[in-house]
Parts: structure tokens; sequence; C-alpha cells
């Protein structure tokens, strides 16, 4: 009676920890099967400075090792587009990428502002003229931040959520560029870096608050790039290349897969 108890115990654990282990399992994969993700933004989602991109893709450098393409091949969602595009504002957002958004959408991601923000002109500036002019367009640009960026991240959001109510849209922002400090002897001032990295900052933080306010979500990749900052000795941001000029200051693969992907897996 006991052994027979002992062997029935034994057996009805067993098959409930078959069924936890394949249930479970096909219940997660069924789960993830029946995701439709669609993938916004600027270069920073597009991949540019990854390498490997699409050839189809033209001038938008989607890449195979850019965060979302990373997050599709993980995860085999139901239905994935890609539409992030380098050099995208938020207006090239609205008129360009949202095709693919429906009802049936279950999942957003998009980094965008730093274009309409005047980035690429700073890191111009900053390189090429002086500390003084660099520090000053750092400031013209936070006060465009302040001033006219909110409405156009608005018009994006609810240019979103218009087309797709019902999906998760996560929101992931940009790294700090320099750790100070660090190990680079020349190019700019400790004072110019600094600001880079402010200027980082506030363009996260008014982001943010942007997306709390429609019920986004947003990812802050600060954290996971804190030790891989240029002149850090182990980078995953291309300093300023001058033989391929476009890929400056932009994530490599290493920080596509390590400092973005698993933010966006946190959030999604």
């Amino acid at each position: 009676m006991k052994m027979s108890r002992l062997v029935a115990f034994s057996s009805s654990l067993l098959l409930g920890t078959v069924l936890a282990l394949t249930g479970a399992g096909v219940a997660q994969a069924k789960e993830s099967a029946a995701v439709d993700y669609v993938a916004l933004g600027d270069s920073y989602s597009s991949g540019v400075g990854a390498g490997s991109y699409d050839s189809a893709s033209g001038d938008c450098k989607r890449s195979t090792r850019a965060y979302p393409a990373l997050w599709k091949a993980a995860n085999n969602p139901a239905s994935f587009a890609f539409t992030a595009c380098s050099g995208a504002r938020t207006g090239d957002v609205t008129a360009g990428q949202l095709g693919p958004l429906s009802s049936a959408t279950d999942l957003v991601s998009i980094t965008i502002g730093g274009n309409d923000a005047g980035f690429a002109d700073v890191m111009t500036t900053c390189v090429l003229q002086s500390e003084a002019t660099c520090l000053s367009r750092i400031a013209t640009a936070r006060a465009y931040v302040d001033s006219t960026l909110p409405g156009k991240l608005d018009a994006v959001y609810a240019a979103i959520s218009a087309k797709a109510p019902s999906a998760h849209v996560v929101v992931l922002g940009y790294p700090r560029f320099y750790k100070l400090g660090g190990s680079c002897i020349a190019g700019l001032s400790e004072a110019e870096r600094s600001a880079i990295n402010g200027a980082s900052d506030y363009l996260n933080a008014a982001t943010a608050k942007r997306a709390a306010d429609h019920g986004f979500t947003f990812g802050d990749v600060s954290s996971t790039f804190t030790g891989h900052e240029i002149c850090s000795g182990s980078a995953w941001l291309h300093s300023v290349n001058w033989l391929n000029i476009g890929e400056s200051y932009h994530p490599t693969a290493a920080g596509q897969s390590g400092g973005y992907l698993p933010v966006l897996n946190a959030k999604d």
C-alpha cells in the first residue's frame, strides 16, 4: 500500500514535470509565434554601424545585426516588418514607416528624435570646430529638445497608437558616447565629451517623458553601454571614421546585441 502510494505520487510528479516542460514550452512558443512585431526608427534601429546591410534596404541601411533583426531571429514572431531607416526624423516615420502597423500589431520598437535634435550637426561641429563653438551648438540642440521636439514626438506616438491601438510600444533611448577620464589621448576635450554625454541624457529624459505620457515603455540603454563607451578601451560605439563617416558615433554589432537587444528583451 505504501509502495503503491509512493509509485502513484512519483508518477504524478513525473507527469507534472513533463507537462510543465512540454506544455509550458509549447504555450511559450505559441505566445512568441503569435507576436506581430514592427520595428520603426532611425539609424540606431536600422543598424548603421553594425555592417551586414540588406541590399534591398538601400540608403536605409537595415542590418541583419540590428537589434530588431536579432529579436526576430530569437523569437520567431508571426510577422516582422522592419521599416527603420538611416537618417530618419520624426516626420519621416509618420510619412513613410507606419504602413505595416495595424490593429493586429502586438509589439513596436522605435528610436527617434536624435536627428530632429541635430545629432549629426552637433558631432560635426564638435569634431571640426572650437570647443566654444561645440558647446554653443550643444546648447542650441538642448533648446530644441525643450521647445520643439516634444510636439514632434507626440505626433509620432499618437500616429502609432492610432494605427496599432493594441500594441506594446517600446521607445529606446540613446547611449552616452564617452567614458570620461578614459583612454583617449586626442580628439575632443573632456568638457566637450561631458557636454555631449549630458545632451544624450537630456534627450533621453525628454523622450522618456513623452513616451510615458502616451502609455509607452521607455528603454534606457545607458546602463548596458556603461563600460563600452568611446574611450573605454572596449567600445561598442564607433568613434569618428573618416573612411566611412556615416558609421561614426553609431553602435557596432556588439552594441546592437549587447547594448540594445537586452533592453528590448527586458521591456517586450
